[in-house]
């Protein structure tokens, strides 16, 4: 179960004590579950009780007790606690959930984590005639798209989206690495244009996500030569052979990953309220200390529309490095070795390995980039 999935089941808890008359409030739109604080426990945690008290003129504590056993009677969840003021500690069936969220991303594609969060919204973006602005503002025509929202982009004064501008013309690194180059660093940073973008080693961060998965598409061209295809399931064996501890740490992180997808593509997709009129010119905001000078979102004629996070790029080009190192330190576990015969676990994590390379593929397209199967 992913946490979106989760905070579904939540609000679905919710409704039920309220249709039966447990609870007098307002279904919220939305439930926020994250992993445990201190002195929590269990596989996540809500604070859906603190944030219906108040409507239901009860106790946190005593709305929890109420939602309880709502929750600990739906599919997936396997036990529920309550700590401190409130607070929902749920545990979860983690070898179903697992599963479940592989046999997802397979379904879903390229379309894995995409939603309808936005839908509705447009987003007016003016940019600069410059060539940082167009690539970062067609990313986030892409991110905003998966979430269902529209992007309309224009150029001219005043602007509400102005990074650093490249130091120097990007085509010569060709279409993928330039883009990489002008989305991968922070917009308040200047980008860097060299040729190191093009090295095929570990040392470059765009090699590495394209190479993680260009290995899923190998290892599962390698699998059928072998004579076995995906298959979601569990991926320790079941008989005599157990992940080792490093690999189930490695196993655990990527599902992680995986899971939390759907929730950081909403999040980096969201827009952030402008605030008061527009300035009549765009200007970089005075850093404090020695921090860099951020840009500063001037808000559209007219009525104050939202904006984007204009971090929304690097933020996922940073989340899909840290997907492929995870798929690259997992993936020595998915064939057999030497004279080792596939067994039920290995079609498992083949199918786990297949799904991150989806994962990455579609992450890439967002930002506009190819992922090839050959490197």
């Amino acid at each position: 179960m992913t946490p979106v999935e989760l905070s579904r089941t939540v609000l679905r808890a919710v409704r039920s004590a309220v249709d039966e008359g447990a609870l007098s409030v307002t279904v919220p739109d939305r439930a926020v579950v994250t992993p445990p604080g201190p002195g929590g426990c269990g596989d996540y945690a809500t604070n859906i009780a603190l944030q219906l008290a108040r409507p239901a003129g009860q106790p946190p504590r005593r709305v929890a007790e109420v939602l309880r056993p709502y929750l600990v009677r739906s599919a997936g969840v396997t036990g529920v606690d309550i700590t401190g003021p409130g607070f929902l500690n749920i545990s979860l069936d983690q070898g179903a959930a697992s599963v479940a969220l592989v046999r997802r991303i397979l379904r879903d594609g390229l379309g894995y984590g995409h939603s309808d969060a936005l839908a509705g919204q447009v987003v007016a973006l003016r940019i600069p005639y410059e060539v940082r602005a167009e690539v970062v503002a067609d990313a986030l025509v892409r991110i905003i798209g998966s979430q269902g929202g529209r992007v309309e982009v224009e150029h001219g004064e005043p602007v509400n989206l102005r990074p650093v501008p490249a130091p120097e013309d990007p085509a010569p690194l060709g279409p993928d690495a330039a883009r990489w180059a002008l989305l991968h660093p922070a917009p308040h940073d200047r980008p860097r244009i060299a040729a190191d973008h093009l090295v095929q080693r570990e040392s470059n961060p765009l090699f590495r996500v394209r190479y993680a998965h260009a290995r899923t598409r190998a290892v599962l061209r390698n699998a059928a030569d072998l004579g076995f295809t995906p298959e979601p399931g569990p991926v320790g064996d079941t008989e005599e052979e157990h992940l080792t501890l490093l690999a189930q740490e490695q196993h655990l992180t990527l599902l992680a990953l995986l899971a939390d997808h759907p929730r950081f593509l909403a999040d980096v997709a969201l827009v952030s309220a402008s605030q008061g009129k527009p300035s009549p010119t765009p200007h970089l905001a005075a850093p404090r200390g020695n921090a860099p000078p951020t840009p500063h979102l001037a808000a559209p004629r007219g009525n104050p529309l939202p904006v984007p996070q204009i971090h929304a790029p690097s933020r996922l080009a940073r989340h899909l490095l840290g997907l492929a190192d995870a798929v690259l330190l997992f993936l020595p576990a998915v064939l057999p070795r030497g004279e080792e015969k596939p067994s039920a676990a290995h079609p498992a994590r083949l199918a786990l390995a297949e799904a991150a390379g989806t994962v990455l593929a579609g992450g890439l397209s967002l930002l506009g980039i190819d992922a090839p199967d050959h490197l």
